[in-house]
């Protein structure tokens, strides 16, 4: 499942714009496939400025550890706190409940250049 309102990155994060302006982030379906249950989520605190591409929190699942990446340049606003008590949220609502963090871009054009929904299909080979 790929949703289509949403962009990614070649790294499996993916992207929504909310209302406001600001950027939620997430991991893909995809994934969490690869990874497996998600046992334990760290994630960078309001006020971070994070560079796109570079690692910004951890995911850990039954088979491994993997670096979150920030997908565009930005600060960090806002993370999910019930990730904290509740990580399995990853595994069962990762486009929803599941989501990680959110943060402020400082180009907000930059979002338009991740991949779309069909760009995305292909990199993980579903297009």
């Amino acid at each position: 499942m790929i949703p289509n309102n949403l962009r990614y990155t070649s790294d499996h994060e993916w992207v929504h714009v909310t209302e406001s302006g600001s950027v939620r982030v997430g991991i893909t379906d995809y994934a969490l496939n690869s990874l497996g249950d998600i046992v334990f989520v760290q994630m960078p605190e309001p006020g971070r400025d994070v560079t796109g591409g570079e690692p910004v929190g951890e995911v850990e699942s039954t088979k491994s550890v993997s670096d979150v990446l920030a997908p565009v340049d930005g600060t960090v606003t806002l993370r999910n706190d019930q990730l904290d008590d509740a990580p399995e949220l990853v595994n069962t609502d990762p486009y929803g409940d599941g989501w990680l963090y959110e943060m402020e871009p400082t180009d907000p054009s930059a979002v338009s250049d991740l991949l779309d929904a069909d760009a995305y299909a292909e990199v993980i080979g579903e297009g």
